[in-house]
């Protein structure tokens, strides 16, 4: 092997799991025979190798369902390909609930189902033990049943992968371990092994739960934390039925599978037990952990009651082996975006086995492309913040994360472990004031405030879930209305800014940004960054402080995703420097048609019409202190957000909230602030905008200026996009949505039908308190050329957990359609 063993590579896979076999099977199927997988002991000796085999394909998300449909299409074609028999077969899953809302989230996934081109059934109870005879129907209200779902052998299906990726010409060392990677000038360039180094153009940690470690060496934050996982395996049960579907409890943490006459139990049990904190043991080998039967004791106590026919089986084995999960649920994939051509793959989360062929063409695309094939970000590397790699954060929301994969999935469920990271300078005023708060990014942000009348009745802040309208929704309510009709108080301090300057900075940022950013000191531009398909890789503002000094603002969940764009794109000749600084300054916004009357006697600043028009920034003193105010809105109202140093950040809010504002000013939170800007129909990236969609289609046209000077550094990115796009004509537009019935909620993903046909679904969505229903975003396809009249012509409704509600379609922003009060 010492002989074999090569010295360069364009592509080394670091990890011989099921991710990395995937990998390495796909860019050989793109034609990449320069592939060295590389697994430090055996092959799928990890994690693979005890995973249960479920292939369950609905998720979260169209992208993230067509990768998992994807993978059970590949895993049933595999054993012809390669040889090796998968044990691949599609018997179905069938998942119960146990209570009204949890069948409510079934139903709206059966729903959303459908505009996956997914085939979903929703059961009563007596259909469901039709579907499984073992079941006890108690507590049982309804179910799911998805006829297309499987279960396969995952040794083997890595095994059928390594041999495929084999045939391609890739070469695979087992026994080998890298010990570093090499890089230079922000680039990898190689890895370092126990055998010799190896040049290589990528290098992709498919690591598994080695992945923070293997990260580490490249210096790029991989946060993810081994847990320990619990199955048992019952002896052979005489008469068992064959061919049951997988059945899911998620209300009981349970998941069964049937296999050769036994039966598998499985949990993801509500507080998870942590693993290799101290490191996992070097000899780490197909290894099992101890087992913690007083752990797994309730689950089996459940499942008894559920599957009787439990109560007299012998169990053959009882199984605890580590798995890797992440600090929010969703694996590691993409491009680090601290190192160039470092890419990852790892941190599955118990759904790998599922996800590894699709996870595996679609990075394989990826590192060929150099940008995602479609929107991938509930995955991207990108989202996870710095400090997220930190041991004892990670150790802490890892006990919580395993189980949330079968907690109910309730709107606005935030997490309650690992929190208080990073706080506001006014954290402490609005915790005084009655502020329930939700996080973002590391982000502790007021969502919604209690008033004073409900806190002095005892009531606390604190979220109580459900599908319907939840605890905090009159609340919010008043928020919402205070900033229609008089003013309120937002504290955005968790927006992500970024100082870009240098001779060069004009020049960059024409050629990142879609508008034209060759404006005036003082003046704020809102643009987009787009890909060369013109999709949409940021939505953002930038404000011109200086000939020389921009300020690019965004939000706190893209702020790494969009810092790295930004970096990424400016040329190294270019005299241009980006820096990120975020926790500089805090942002006050009051916004509300009396946002003038609330600001105006604090400070000497004329905020006349004419003085301060919109889309403006300058500083301003107010109190005592110092702010840059930008008269920008994203709730569509007459307002100002004020960015204040944030050493004067609290003087500032108690100046403005302890100035006996006129009535109707309120303290508002975050589920507010996305309410108005629904009810105005503003985009919001990673739902109604993505880098697969393009801007025109998002409507966002206003914001593109094709025709501006070209600069230095070329044309705009995208421009050729654009201006295809202009002489093809649009084949989606995405339009707004008001349900007639005002009851119904709208969240996001509910299917969208015209004239009784699905057509697309909704991307975001929420209640519109001033509009007096709930408001919805959505793409519909339509034939280039087609007049607006034409489109909204056609009857419009929107599906709810199986119900249809007849809806209001149109392409203005329903409220306030010619922007006229943020102009006041």
């Amino acid at each position: 092997m010492a002989q074999d063993f090569p010295r360069h590579a364009k592509a080394v896979i670091i990890g011989g799991g099921v991710i990395g076999c995937s990998l390495a099977y796909h860019l050989t199927r793109l034609g990449w025979r320069d592939v060295v997988l590389l697994e430090r002991k055996q092959l799928t000796c990890g994690t693979t190798w005890h995973a249960a085999g479920l292939i369950g394909q609905l998720r979260a998300t169209l992208n993230m369902t067509r990768l998992a449909t994807y993978s059970a299409d590949l895993y049933g074609s595999l054993e012809e390909e390669t040889g090796i028999p998968t044990g691949f077969r599609q018997y179905g899953s069938l998942a119960l609930a146990l209570s009204e809302a949890r069948m409510e989230e079934l139903s709206r996934g059966a729903s959303m189902a459908k505009t996956f081109g997914l085939e979903a059934h929703v059961l009563s109870p007596a259909e469901c033990l039709e579907k499984n005879p073992l079941i006890d129907l108690k507590d049982v209200v309804g179910g799911v049943f998805l006829p297309t779902d499987g279960q396969a052998d995952p040794a083997n299906i890595a095994q059928a992968l390594a041999k495929g990726a084999r045939k391609g010409g890739a070469k695979v060392f087992e026994q080998t371990k890298v010990t570093a990677i090499r890089r230079e000038n922000g680039r990898v360039i190689g890895v370092s092994t126990d055998k010799g180094e190896i040049d290589a153009e990528f290098v992709v940690n498919c690591a598994g739960m080695w992945g923070r470690e293997v990260g580490a060496m490249a210096g790029v934050t991989t946060p993810l934390q081994a847990c320990e996982h619990f199955y048992i395996v019952t002896e052979a049960i005489p008469d068992l039925p064959s061919g049951l579907p997988v059945l899911r409890v998620p209300d009981e943490c349970a998941y069964y599978k049937e296999d050769a006459g036994k039966l598998l139990l499985g949990a993801f049990e509500p507080k998870a037990k942590p693993w290799g904190m101290d490191g996992i043991p070097e000899d780490f080998c197909f290894d099992e952990l101890p087992e913690d039967f007083e752990h797994f004791e309730p689950i089996l106590e459940a499942a008894v009651a559920r599957l009787p026919i439990l109560e007299t089986a012998g169990i053959h084995t009882f199984f605890n082996g580590p798995e890797s999960f992440t600090p929010d649920d969703r694996y590691l994939l993409g491009e680090a975006p601290e190192l160039k051509n470092f890419y990852m793959a790892c941190g599955f989360n118990s759904v790998g086995i599922q996800s590894a062929g699709g996870a595996g063409k679609a990075l394989a695309e990826w590192m060929e492309a150099g940008e995602p094939p479609f929107d991938l970000w509930d995955v991207d590397i990108r989202r996870m913040q710095p400090f997220q790699g930190n041991k004892r954060y990670l150790v802490a929301r890892a006990e919580e994360t395993l189980g949330l994969l079968y907690a109910d999935h309730f709107p606005y469920r935030q997490f309650d472990s690992a929190r208080g990271i990073r706080h506001s300078p006014l954290h402490e005023r609005l915790a005084e004031n009655g502020a329930c708060f939700g996080e973002t990014a590391g982000w502790e942000r007021a969502n919604w405030f209690l008033p004073a009348e409900a806190r002095g009745n005892g009531e606390a802040p604190e979220y109580r879930y459900s599908w319907k309208r939840q605890n905090w929704f009159d609340y919010a309510a008043a928020e919402h209305r205070a900033v229609r009709e008089g003013a309120g108080l937002f504290d955005l301090t968790s927006f992500a800014k970024f100082r870009v300057e240098g001779r060069d900075a004009e020049a960059v940022l024409q050629r990142i940004s879609a508008n034209d950013v060759a404006v005036e000191p003082g003046r704020i531009v809102y643009t987009q960054w787009l890909n060369g398909r013109g999709g949409v890789e940021a939505d953002l503002t930038v404000t011109r402080l200086s000939e020389t000094l921009f300020l690019v603002i965004t939000a706190a969940a893209s702020a790494r995703r969009d810092l790295a764009w930004l970096k990424r794109h400016i040329p190294e000749e270019a005299h241009c420097v980006a820096t990120d600084v975020t926790s500089a300054e805090a942002v006050i916004a009051v916004m509300g048609p009396k946002a003038r009357e609330v600001l105006q006697p604090l400070t000497p600043a004329d905020l006349g019409n004419d003085a301060f028009p919109f889309g403006t920034a300058r500083e301003i003193e107010i109190g005592m202190g110092l702010a840059r105010a930008h008269r920008i809105s994203y709730v569509g109202e007459l307002g100002w957000e004020l960015y204040v140093p944030s050493d004067m950040a609290r003087h500032v809010f108690d100046v403005i909230w302890g100035a006996g504002a006129p009535q109707g000013f309120t303290l508002c939170g975050m589920h507010v602030l996305d309410s108005c800007r629904m009810e105005k129909a503003f985009r919001h990236f990673g739902h109604d905008i993505t880098d697969e969609d393009h801007v025109l289609e998002a409507g966002l046209g206003f914001a593109v200026k094709a025709d501006k000077a070209t600069l230095r550094f070329g044309d705009f990115l995208g421009r050729e996009a654009v201006l295809s796009k202009k002489q093809t004509g649009l084949s989606n537009r995405l339009l707004q949505f008001k349900l007639e019935d005002p009851q119904p909620l709208l969240y996001h993903n509910e299917p969208i039908l015209q004239d009784g046909a699905i057509v697309g679904y909704l991307t975001s969505g929420n209640y519109g308190h001033y509009l007096g229903g709930a408001i919805g975003l959505g793409y519909v396809p339509c034939e280039p050329g087609t007049k607006a009249a034409e489109l909204l012509s056609a009857k419009y409704e929107i599906e709810i957990a199986g119900d249809r509600f007849a809806a209001e379609a149109s392409l203005k922003p329903l409220y306030d359609p010619k922007s006229e009060r943020m102009r006041l």
